[in-house]
This record gives C-alpha cells, sequence and structure tokens, in this order.
C-alpha cells in the first residue's frame, strides 16, 4: 500500500515557476514507478510525467518537454514535479500517481496503470 499526499500548488504568473512535491508513505515506495497528471475542470485527467523507481528512466508528455522535470528521493519518499515558464494552460489540479512494479526502469503515462492516488493540488497560471 503506498499513500500520496501532493503540496506546492498555487497561483502563479505566466512565465513562473512552481514546484510540486508528493510524500508518500507505505513500504513500497521504492518499488514504485510514479507519474504525475492534470485535470483541466470539464476536462479528462491527462498524463504529465512519469519517472522509474530507480529514477533512471522518466517521460514527459510533448506539451511539457523542456519546462517540466519530474525527480524522486526514494530515501526520503518523495517526488516532485518542477515546473517553469507555465502557461495558462497548464492550470489545472495535478495528481501523484503510484504503481507498485518490481522493473527498475518501467514508466508508465496511462492513469490506469496506477493503483495509488493522491487528492490532488490546485495549480492556476494566470495571463
Amino acid at each position: 500500500q503506498v499513500q500520496l499526499v501532493e503540496s506546492g500548488g498555487g497561483l502563479v504568473q505566466a512565465g513562473g515557476s512552481l514546484r510540486l512535491s508528493c510524500a508518500a508513505s507505505g513500504r513500497t515506495f521504492s518499488n514504485s514507478a510514479m507519474g504525475w497528471f492534470r485535470q483541466a475542470p470539464g476536462k479528462e485527467r491527462l498524463f504529465v510525467a512519469a519517472i522509474s523507481w530507480s529514477g533512471g528512466r522518466t517521460y514527459y508528455t510533448d506539451s511539457v518537454k523542456g519546462r517540466f522535470t519530474i525527480s524522486r528521493d526514494n530515501a526520503k519518499n518523495t517526488v516532485a514535479l518542477q515546473m517553469n515558464s507555465l502557461k495558462p494552460e497548464d492550470t489545472a489540479v495535478y495528481y501523484c500517481a503510484a504503481r507498485e512494479i518490481y522493473c527498475s526502469e518501467c514508466v508508465y503515462d496511462s492513469a490506469p496503470n496506477y493503483a495509488y492516488w493522491g487528492q490532488g493540488t490546485q495549480v492556476t497560471v494566470s495571463s
């Protein structure tokens, strides 16, 4: 079992930065692939970024490549999403997700692949 709590959301102007953090509890965090998703009002939940449990592999949706960076610290049971050059279209609730998997370099970009979800944190980017 993995429990996830996101933090770090807020209101920022276009071009600004935010750093989201996801704190995980549960003994299997270091064996979990992690992901960030986002959901805008009235829209479906979409993939943003993923990282393997080793931290050695990352994957991003095209719209955030070069702007967002996902990272993890297995010693602290945390995963972060550094978001730079934010745009109004990045406005959404951001969710952290985890999947227990014994594959050190696997990453997943589909929501059904993840068994555990946080409650979400709101990110609002003003123009």
